[in-house]
């Protein structure tokens, strides 16, 4: 696996693919720099060695269409910002204005090219398109684990134009290493813990680490329907009754690879989905009609901390509860503590996955576990075990 540290780039042009789609408020002003922030060690190593940099990134879904909301001019002070280095921009990407920019960059400084999608040849991954590109640079470095999943011409097609010159920025290879260290290098006992709404978003990636987990907490809406399938009540709560049989399946292959599956035992009900309804805890397989369940309860969490404790590896997607509404995100704050103190013990932990990355910043355990995926639909497809092309073209 060829990594930015394995080239010098003295006198060079690196062509890096970053993932710079953060969020912008109505003033245009970025609200979440962790994107950029996990870019910058790729762009310092290429200017330490005496090189320069030309950035490239989509922001937001323009859809083919030049939409100056969605401009990378926006974010081009506080990329400088971030870098320590007064960034340039370039009103377009490819073209005589982009190769203008490129061909006047001075080794130490920095280019940022303008939104990738603004030509609808990017998300079709066009041979053309990407072959304009790839003259903006001598090595190319993919540092965008958030859009590896993806086949666009900036993240795989345009490796085809750098045989021998193309490797993985520090990201991109701390991603692949962390998601390396659950699925086959990981020390035992190996536990997932899997939340969300529904079984169905997730049975992909829990028929695929059936082999490499030694427990799986369930936790989150996919409960009900385990629970129901076994002859449970689940009262209101979410449930995918045609996946019933599903959910057997799953307990089933478990038990055959010596899976332990843990599921919640109580629950903190609620007589409506709201923060401030009436609320009660109750065994996970006695809710009544007019109930559901929204977070898990304490003796459940408990159970949890427990299997968590006594785990080496620990791989986190999706919270435990409705999260977002206050009284009923003490779950996966708990959740969260317990992945926090057997991390402090020398477990290994990753978190991803959309919902939990959300939830563990707004908890503050960015720095309490060892590992944050910056990238939702990648990391989940990365755990169901695809090969993510935008990685394929850097190890073809």
């Amino acid at each position: 696996m060829k990594t930015i540290d394995d080239y010098n780039f003295e006198d060079k042009k690196a062509l890096i693919r970053v993932d710079f789609n953060v969020p912008l408020d109505a003033d245009f002003n970025v609200t979440d720099t962790s994107r950029i922030e996990a870019a910058k060690p790729s762009i310092l190593k290429v200017l330490e060695d005496g090189g320069s940099a030309v950035l490239m990134s989509h922001l937001g879904r323009p859809k083919g269409k030049v939409n100056p909301d969605m401009s990378l001019s926006h974010i081009c002070e506080k990329v400088s910002e971030i870098i320590g280095v007064q960034v340039k921009f370039a009103k377009d990407c490819i073209g005589e204005i982009a190769d203008t920019a490129v061909s006047e960059l001075q080794s130490g400084e920095v280019l940022l090219l303008e939104n990738l999608r603004f030509y609808g040849e990017e998300e079709k991954g066009d041979e053309s398109f990407a072959e304009a590109l790839s003259k903006h640079g001598d090595i190319y470095v993919n540092d965008a684990f958030g859009t590896a999943h993806r086949a666009h011409a900036s993240t795989t097609i345009v490796a085809n134009y750098f045989s021998g010159n193309k490797c993985f920025g520090y990201l991109l290879a701390k991603e692949i290493k962390a998601i390396e260290k659950v699925m086959r290098t990981g020390e035992k006992p190996i536990t997932a813990i899997l939340g969300g709404a529904k079984v169905s978003s997730k049975i992909t990636i829990i028929e695929n680490i059936l082999d490499k987990v030694d427990n799986l907490i369930i936790g989150g809406g996919m409960t009900y329907t385990f629970v129901k399938a076994q002859g449970g009540k689940v009262g209101d709560s979410i449930c995918e009754d045609d996946k019933m049989e599903l959910a057997l399946n799953i307990l089933k292959q478990a038990s055959e690879k010596g899976v332990k599956i843990h599921l919640p035992v109580d629950v903190l009900a609620a007589d409506a989905f709201d923060n401030n309804a009436n609320t009660q805890f109750m065994d996970v397989n006695e809710i009544p009609d007019g109930w559901q369940g929204l977070d898990a309860g304490p003796q459940t969490l408990e159970n949890f901390k427990q299997v968590i404790l006594d785990s080496k590896t620990i791989l986190w997607n999706g919270p435990v509860g409705v999260f977002e509404m206050e009284n009923f995100a003490k779950g996966t704050i708990a959740v969260g503590n317990a992945i926090d103190e057997a991390t402090q013990n020398g477990a290994f932990s990753l978190v991803g996955g959309g919902d939990s990355v959300a939830a563990v910043k707004q908890f503050g355990f960015e720095d309490k576990v060892s590992y944050v995926s910056t990238g939702g639909g990648a990391m989940l497809e990365s755990l169901e075990g695809r090969t993510l092309p935008g990685i394929a073209a850097i190890l073809g």
